[in-house]
């Protein structure tokens, strides 16, 4: 028996009818919407990749608007709603011809009567709106809750101020050390001394004479009245502050000497210099116990911890190491920065440390040393000398005279402050080459090319609302 071949309208005309009889079973503009499936939410909020939304091939004009004028009927007696339009493949006629107007339109979300139906939250419910141009694609992101950032807010801080200017030097300050009874401090010039000061008053009390070159390191102990100093000569110095006078010489290194530290708990002293080695030295006996030997290029800051890794060392080769004092070993090699380590400062609280490269300031943890995050702004400037006190309160100077104070815990730059040069210098002296926090963490003071010691505090007269936290959480973070 023959079969009669179907007319080609309509077979148009059932598989419209078959494609209104689909709107009318699942379309959620009858009645309310369906409950929410909390897997399918899981899913969705957990799904980044952007998925285009397929929509429906062939659909002639006339179902499709008689759709659409139902829809608005409703949407007209609901008042305001949210409507979500989801466009087609840009291949489709009707895509290309009247753009969203032909789309599929999913009705207003209606209030809830059912008791076991929970219906949509309107936070949760995305509003787009369907005036946007016709190439629009939309995709999951539109459906996807927003997340909440799960980045630390930033503390806030007071604002810090310079109060006092000390000049003295006849040459760049280039290092700086806090007595540990907070009663005065000590700097280190490229004039050759060392000037202790009154930290109270900001009055010279002495000057020391020794080095025949720039003091680069200065350190005093806690646990003797001795202090140390370190210089382009070559030499690394121990003064008796009884005699005032220098009672040792350690001697060893091939080249000058950048950095200096002490060890907190034994009589130990870390020097590292342009030889590209970390010496340590027994203090009483003046013998050299070990040559941290393995950096490529200038060691030129360096700091020691109770425990391991007791040392931690920072070089021109743009990595950090991580020592056991033990065997003179490297421990850790952290190759995360691309440019120069000038700087480290150990939290005094906490158990990580923070590293300032010309790229990047970076926060590790201790002991393990595992990188943390980047700070959230780029100085852009070679960063000389950087300091933390206990309010977490981060200060990094650069080579370009400016000054950034940082909230620790977010990594949130909160005040950019320039220093300006003493009169009669140039505006190119505007460099910073060391800085600390006294013993409270109150007062900061920094050293300058411009000759110029400078001393800040934070600003009282501060609060909140003058001075109001500008912080937007980053979006994308850099894991490395």
């Amino acid at each position: 028996m023959e079969v009669e071949s179907v007319e080609p309208q309509s077979l148009k005309k059932l598989s419209f009818k078959s494609l209104k009889r689909g709107l009318d079973l699942f379309s959620p503009i009858h009645g309310q919407l369906a409950p929410p499936d909390a897997d399918s939410k899981k899913i969705r909020i957990s799904h980044k990749v952007s998925v285009e939304y397929a929509g429906i091939k062939g659909t002639a004009n006339q179902p499709a608007r008689q759709v659409n004028s139902a829809a608005q009927d409703r949407s007209q007696q609901a008042g305001s709603s949210n409507v979500l339009a989801l466009p087609g493949p840009r291949d489709s006629k009707d895509f290309q011809k009247g753009g969203l107007q032909n789309a599929l339109v999913v009705g207003p979300s209606m209030p809830s009567t059912a008791p076991n139906d929970t219906g949509f939250q309107s936070k949760s419910t995305a509003i787009i709106s369907a005036s946007g141009s016709s190439e629009r694609n939309l995709s999951t992101s539109a459906l996807m809750e927003r997340m909440p950032s799960k980045w630390p807010r930033p503390v806030w801080h007071a604002p810090w101020k310079n109060y006092r200017v000390i000049s003295g030097h006849l040459g760049w300050v280039r290092s700086i050390a806090i007595d540990p009874s907070n009663t005065w401090f000590c700097t280190g010039s490229a004039d050759r001394t060392i000037k202790i000061w009154d930290l109270a008053s900001g009055v010279l009390k002495l000057t020391l004479t020794g080095h025949i070159e720039q003091i680069r390191g200065l350190a005093v102990s806690n646990r003797h009245t001795y202090m140390f100093s370190a210089g382009d000569d070559k030499q690394v110095k121990c003064w008796d502050l009884e005699q005032n006078k220098v009672i040792r010489s350690y001697h060893g290194h091939l080249s000058g000497v950048y950095c200096l530290a002490l060890h907190p708990t034994i009589d130990v002293l870390l020097t590292g210099g342009r030889d590209s080695v970390c010496r340590v030295w027994d203090i009483r006996s003046k013998m050299q116990i070990h040559a941290l030997s393995g950096h490529d290029n200038t060691v030129c800051s360096v700091f020691t911890r109770p425990t391991d890794p007791q040392v931690v060392t920072g070089s021109h080769d743009t990595t950090i190491k991580m020592w056991d004092l033990r065997y003179g070993k490297t421990m850790l090699t952290l190759t995360n920065h691309k440019k120069s380590v000038r700087a480290m400062a150990q939290h005094p609280k906490e158990q990580s440390f923070a590293s300032a490269s010309a790229d990047n300031i970076k926060k590790f943890s201790l002991p393990k040393g595992e990188f943390l995050h980047n700070m959230l702004s780029q100085q852009k400037t070679i960063i000389n000398a950087m300091a933390v006190n206990e309010e977490g309160v981060m200060v990094t100077g650069g080579d370009n005279g400016s000054m950034w104070f940082w909230d620790w815990k977010s990594g949130h730059n909160f005040q950019q402050a320039q220093t300006i040069v003493q009169p009669g210098s140039l505006d190119s002296e505007a460099g910073i080459y060391a800085c600390t926090y006294d013993i409270t963490g109150s007062r900061l003071i920094t050293c300058e090319a411009d000759k110029t010691i400078k001393m800040w505090k934070e600003d009282e007269s501060a609060t909140p609302e003058t001075h109001p936290l500008n912080f937007r959480p980053p979006k994308d973070i850099r894991r490395f």
